[in-house]
C-alpha cells in the first residue's frame, strides 16, 4: 500500500541497499564512570515498575469491589505501562552491564514498533478514562447506563486498534528507508527521528508524513482528555460544599497528574529542537517519559486512592495471616 510512495521519497536512492545488519544505540556513553550506578537505578525502576504495576492488575481482578469501569481502565492501564517499560528498560539494561550496545537492524524496528504502539495505546486510554471520570462527575444518573461493559471492552479495544495502527503505518514507511551507514543511534532505544537521522534516503517528505499521522491520531484524545477536565473542573468549581468539591476532585485527581506527567514530558522531547545542543536534554526528557512514567503511575494510583489503599491492606493483612498459621502448623 505504502511501496509505490516509498519509491517516490527513494528515487534518488533506489540503487542503494540496505547494508546495515545492526544499529549501536549510544545510549549513555558519555557517562562511562556511572554505568554501574544507572545499571542498578534502572534495575531498582524496573522492578518497582512491574511489581506496581502487576499488583494493581491483580487487585482489580480479584477484589469484586473494584470491578468497576474506572478500575477496568486502570488495570488495562498498568498492564499496557508493565509492556510499555518491558520494551526498552532489559535492552538498556544489558547494554549498561555487559557495554555492548548493538541491537539487529530487525530487532531495533520491533522494539521502536511495540513502544510507540504501546505510548499511542496509552494516549487513547487516557483520553478513555477522563471521558469515564466526566460521566462520573458530570452525569452521575447516566453513568452506569452509559458506560456499560460491552461499551467499556470495545473502549479499550479501540485505544489497541488506534495505537497500533498509527504505528503501522509509520513503521512501514521507516522499514522501506535505505541505510547505508553510519549506524549509531544517538539514544538509549530505537525512536523513530534519531532511525531516520541514519538513512541515506531523501526524508524530508517522511517526515511531513510522520507529523502528520501523530497529529490526526495523537491530538483527538489529547483534545478528548482537555475538553473532559475542562468540563469536570468546571463542574467541581459550581459544587456548593468544600467537602463536596474535595470529594469530586479526588476521584480524578490521580488520573490528572498522570495526564500532566505523561504529555509534560512528551511534548518537551518531540518540541524541543533537534540540535547537538539539545539532544543529551532531549534524552534526559526521554527518560522521565519512557522510563520513570510507568514506575510513577501506580505509585500515584496506589498512594492517592483509597479504595486501592484498602483491598492491598487487606490482601497483606491475610498474607500476614496465611504466615502466621503456616508457621504454627510446621512447629506442630
Amino acid at each position: 500500500m505504502f511501496y509505490p510512495q516509498m519509491q517516490l521519497l527513494n528515487s534518488t536512492d533506489t540503487e542503494k541497499p540496505t547494508n546495515i545488519t545492526k544499529f549501536i544505540l549510544t545510549g549513555f556513553r558519555n557517562l562511562q564512570e556511572l554505568q554501574i550506578l544507572l545499571f542498578f537505578l534502572f534495575l531498582l525502576i524496573y522492578m518497582i515498575t512491574l511489581a506496581g504495576n502487576i499488583l494493581i492488575v491483580m487487585l482489580v481482578i480479584k477484589e469484586k469491589h473494584l470491578h468497576t469501569p474506572m478500575y477496568f481502565f486502570l488495570g488495562n492501564f498498568s498492564c499496557i505501562e508493565t509492556c510499555y517499560s518491558s520494551t526498552i528498560l532489559p535492552k538498556a539494561l544489558i547494554s549498561l552491564q555487559t557495554g555492548d550496545r548493538s541491537i539487529s537492524f530487525q530487532l531495533c524496528f520491533v522494539q521502536h514498533y511495540f513502544f510507540a504502539s504501546l505510548g499511542a495505546v496509552e494516549c487513547y486510554l487516557l483520553s478513555v478514562m477522563s471521558y469515564d471520570r466526566y460521566l462520573a462527575i458530570c452525569h452521575p444518573l447516566h453513568y452506569t447506563i452509559q458506560m456499560s461493559g460491552r461499551f467499556c471492552v470495545q473502549l479499550v479495544g479501540g485505544s489497541f486498534l488506534s495505537g497500533f495502527l498509527a504505528i503501522s503505518i509509520t513503521i512501514t514507511l521507516v522499514s522501506n528507508l535505505a541505510f547505508c551507514g553510519p549506524n549509531e543511534i544517538n539514544h538509549f532505544f530505537c525512536d523513530v527521528f534519531p532511525l531516520i537521522e541514519l538513512s541515506c534516503s531523501d526524508t524530508h517528505l517522511l517526515k511531513i508524513l510522520i507529523y502528520l499521522i501523530s497529529f490526526l491520531f495523537t491530538i483527538p484524545p489529547f483534545l478528548l482528555t482537555l475538553i473532559s477536565y475542562g468540563c469536570i473542573i468546571t463542574a467541581i468549581l459550581k459544587i456548593s460544599s468544600s467537602s463536596g468539591r474535595q470529594k469530586a476532585f479526588s476521584t480524578c485527581s490521580s488520573h490528572l497528574i498522570v495526564v500532566t506527567i505523561f504529555y509534560g514530558t512528551i511534548t518537551i522531547v518531540y518540541i524541543l529542537p533537534n540540535t547537538d545542543t539539545l539532544r543529551n536534554l532531549n534524552k534526559v526528557f526521554s527518560v522521565f517519559y519512557a522510563v520513570l512514567t510507568p514506575m510513577i503511575n501506580p505509585l500515584v494510583y496506589s498512594l492517592r486512592n483509597n479504595e486501592v489503599k484498602r483491598a492491598l491492606r487487606k490482601h497483606i493483612y491475610q498474607l500476614f495471616v496465611n504466615l502466621i498459621i503456616i508457621n504454627k502448623t510446621s512447629y506442630v
